[in-house]
């Protein structure tokens, strides 16, 4: 591990002291040591962007191609060659970069934050402008920004696992350490880039920061490569599947070539252009474009997407699980009671609630909130003397409060939680031994309170003596002051939505920490079908294999705690599900990680957005759905071009492979092929753009090999036999020359390869699905400028001839019967691939 503690400026030490650094030491010290990035982003200029495409084998074989063909003599094929490399590298490039300036600037949106000292004011700073010297300020859900030394901390608990590889919790404090150990993780009064807050409170001076951090070496081999998603897996095979056949054919043509004695400059130049046929060398900027565009629809929808790849897994998502609060409900908590244990109303408790919400210091949460925003109470005669921070074991928060000479202990949490120290309750100003009979009663108070849906904490006080510090073995023999109602209310949309989600193939399932009786009322007010609610108890006594089949059929998941949700995932991906989690907690990071799709909100703490891949702008099932329904229309147009490479395109190429061997001339001239190619690509540009059936849209897809090789073993032959009809009618019935076979072929293939992308573009029936303008526009221009192309003066320099009248009739007809066979085979196609889909889910259902 390298030094995690490096020199500071000498001015930067003073802000340990101070009021921290001012703005222009900050700015100098930014400028000396550079952006607190661990990994930097790489950055590449448009221009050094522009000549990376040039590395792409395919492009430099060709420029070798061009080269060659300029050195025999064969000039005008050197200009034709280089010049379709060029359109086409710059096409590539332009949509490429600025689709990832759009990106860049969705992800600006979302970036993390610290709180930092600056010219003595506390302020939010983008965690990447963070330099040694600044003084920052830690709470539980952040994730430490930088490394640094503890000034003052308390209560801290961290998590190192992302350095250290230790799960369990560490504690922290600012002592500093009598022996140093060899390894910075175990000093005390260190804290590390990369490792997160789970409870207390901190504040420290930055010692190190990017790649001078201990975490920075592990975070360069970490941002080396991303886990693969499906879709990359997919896409990979993909790659591969086309890079043998390319290989093949290419190999097929230079042997025929040798066998009957062609040219062999053209013999090669021709195998190659064969080669850049095949290749879907737009896939990437196909791929990134759709995805991109997908990106910024889903932004418009409120939903930010952190890595493009996870867009396809989002459209997959068939289960949702979630927290209630802010999924069916809005979230912004309401103060409606203050009771006693009994149920009766009692200002003490407020002011005693009013107290420790407005002097603790930990992670702030809506119910805190909600006290505050109430009523105004005086509290100018307290003076808070210490805190005992919230932690999700105790699930309760304790502050020390002085007033007159005495000092009370105030703590408030889940009632489970208080009730268990409490020895004696309050009411009408009288305290009561809280023996079994008065335990039943309180407890009876707040479970009402919970069936009638309200959130419910409880607030416990005592009177203590005078010490240094209070820790949490304090928190006993309390005084049980009574109880807080909070109402969340339900959305009014929240019932269409999870119907929406349902009819759309989604399942939304609810994961929560509330008691069963909250659960139960709020989900029955939203018209959640709730069935059997499973408490976590039960899931801990409880198998894997039992709970993989419980959780299928389960809805809602009460009192379980976050390593219990973290099973709840990995059982429903068990078996065979893609599940999507909604988590914006301290504990959510584990779920987020091994869920498909983390998915977190903006509000939610920072460990949990650094988790996540999807970043919510609002916390409401209706935008999550709108981002759903984009992921799905992204994905569907990828798609949409993996069918058509693998379909009419690879029959063309087959069949120019195949007329290399009985053909007395090259089937079409290397420059034609590149043309050709070129603008069957240039068709597709626009594919991006596309509508999405409704069909598609309505259920979840995943990605699908076998989807794409039926297309291209039954629709490549059928567009091979029609180029075998075209050569047959060309050479008996037209008697064409060499030249006349070129141009007749070079319209037929054209037409009909980028024509029936109206047919393969949607599931369903094409009359009945209208694709988008700019596609349309785009193929039909295409395509009439292919045939006008021979009755032009290019004519003559690229080796084409006027096509004869009869041609066209001929033409007609082809087009037409080749598009009505296609759909009828697509049709088949996609009725066994339903069916397929199908059964899982029947098989799924057996096994339950």
């Amino acid at each position: 591990m390298p030094p995690a503690v490096t020199e500071i400026s000498s001015f930067a030490m003073t802000s340990e002291s101070g009021s921290g650094l001012s703005q222009q030491q900050a700015r100098q010290l930014l400028a000396q040591v550079g952006p607190n990035e661990p990994a930097p982003v790489q950055r590449r200029l448009g221009l050094l962007q522009l000549l990376h495409s040039f590395s792409n084998p395919l492009v430099l074989i060709l420029l070798v191609a061009s080269a060659v063909s300029a050195f025999v003599g064969e000039s005008f094929n050197a200009v034709i060659i280089a010049l379709m490399v060029l359109v086409n590298v710059g096409v590539n490039f332009f949509q490429t970069y600025r689709s990832q300036r759009a990106i860049e600037a969705l992800r600006a949106k979302v970036t993390p934050t610290a709180s930092v000292l600056r010219a003595g004011q506390w302020r939010d700073i983008l965690r990447r402008e963070i330099v040694p010297g600044d003084v920052i300020r830690l709470a539980a859900g952040d994730l430490v920004p930088a490394d640094a030394r503890l000034l003052a901390a308390r209560d801290l608990h961290l998590n190192q696992a992302a350095l250290t590889g230790e799960s369990l919790p560490v504690e922290k404090d600012a002592m500093i350490p009598v022996a140093v150990s060899s390894n910075p993780a175990e000093a005390r009064n260190l804290v590390f880039l990369g490792t997160s807050v789970v409870s207390g409170t901190a504040t420290a001076i930055v010692t190190a920061t990017g790649a001078s951090t201990a975490f920075g070496d592990i975070a360069a081999h970490l941002a080396l490569r991303a886990p693969e998603t499906e879709f990359e897996r997919g896409t990979k095979q993909f790659g591969y599947f086309i890079t043998k056949t390319v290989l093949f054919l290419v190999f097929f043509v230079l042997l025929v070539s040798i066998v009957f004695h062609h040219d062999p400059l053209a013999s090669m130049l021709f195998a190659l252009a064969l080669a850049v046929g095949l290749t879907p060398e737009f896939l990437p900027m196909i791929t990134t474009v759709t995805l991109s565009q997908g990106a910024v629809h889903m932004a418009r929808a409120k939903v930010i997407v952190k890595h493009l790849e996870t867009i396809q897994n989002f459209g997959s998502m068939d289960i949702l699980c979630s927290d209630k609060t802010g999924t069916l409900t809005s979230g912004e908590m309401v103060l409606e009671k203050y009771l006693d244990p009994l149920g009766n109303p009692d200002a003490n408790v407020l002011q005693l609630g009013w107290l420790n919400s407005s002097f603790e210091t930990g992670i702030r949460n809506p119910l805190d909130a909600a006290i505050l925003n109430y009523r105004q109470i005086d509290v100018q005669g307290y003076r808070k003397l210490d805190e005992i921070p919230f932690d999700f074991e105790r699930r309760r928060l304790s502050v020390v409060v002085e007033n007159s000479g005495e000092r009370t202990l105030i703590t408030k949490g889940a009632p489970e939680s208080v009730l268990a120290c409490c020895r004696s309750y309050e009411s009408d100003a009288q305290q009561l031994p809280l023996d079994e009979t008065a335990r039943v009663q309180c407890q009876a108070t707040f479970q009402q309170l919970s069936a009638n849906g309200y959130r419910t904490l409880a607030v416990g006080y005592r009177q203590v003596a005078e010490q240094q510090l209070y820790q949490v073995a304090d928190e006993q023999e309390l005084i049980l002051a009574g109880f807080l109602a909070f109402s969340d209310p339900p959305l009014a949309d929240a019932s269409d939505v999870i119907d929406a989600l349902h009819r759309d193939g989604v399942k939304v399932k609810i994961l929560t920490g509330d008691s069963e009786l909250v659960a139960q009322h709020i989900c029955t007010t939203v018209g959640l079908k709730v069935g059997r609610i499973v408490l976590g108890d039960e899931l801990s006594r409880m198998s894997e294999t039992a709970l993989a089949h419980l959780a299928e059929k389960t809805t809602v998941f009460a009192r379980v705690s976050p390593a219990q949700k973290h099973r709840i995932l990995l059982a429903l991906k068990g078996r065979g599900h893609v599940v999507g989690f909604l988590g914006d907690g301290i504990n959510d990071a584990p779920s987020l990680h091994a869920a498909d799709v983390g998915i977190s909100v903006a509000t939610g703490v920072e460990v949990a957005k650094d988790a996540a891949e999807i970043i919510l702008l609002e916390r409401r099932l209706r935008v999550l759905h709108q981002g759903i329904i984009e992921g799905r229309k992204a994905f569907g147009n990828v798609m949409k071009y993996l069918l058509m490479g693998t379909s009419s395109n690879f029959g063309n190429m087959f069949s120019m492979a195949a007329a290399a061997l009985f053909l007395p001339f090259l089937p079409m001239l290397p420059m034609q092929i590149l043309l050709n190619n070129f603008l069957y690509d240039l068709a597709q540009i626009t594919i991006p753009t596309d509508n999405v059936d409704a069909t598609y849209i309505h259920k979840p897809h995943r990605w699908n090999i076998k989807l794409i090789q039926n297309f291209m073993l039954y629709i490549g032959p059928i567009s091979s036999l029609y180029d075998f009809l075209t050569f047959y009618v060309l050479l008996k019935i037209f008697q064409a020359s060499e030249s006349l076979f070129h141009t007749g072929w070079f319209v037929e293939s054209l037409a009909t390869q980028t024509l029936v992308l109206f047919i393969i573009r949607t599931a369903g029936n094409p009359l009945r699905s209208r694709p988008s303008i700019p596609l349309t526009v785009t193929t039909v221009l295409i395509v009439a400028f292919g045939i006008v192309l021979p009755f032009t003066p290019l004519a003559r320099v690229l080796g084409f001839t006027p096509l004869p009248a009869a041609f066209f009739l001929f033409l007609t007809g082809t087009v037409m019967t080749y598009l009505l066979l296609v759909e009828a085979v697509k049709r088949h196609l996609m009725r066994e691939h339903r069916h397929h889909r199908r059964q899982p889910m029947t098989a799924k259902l057996h096994q339950v």
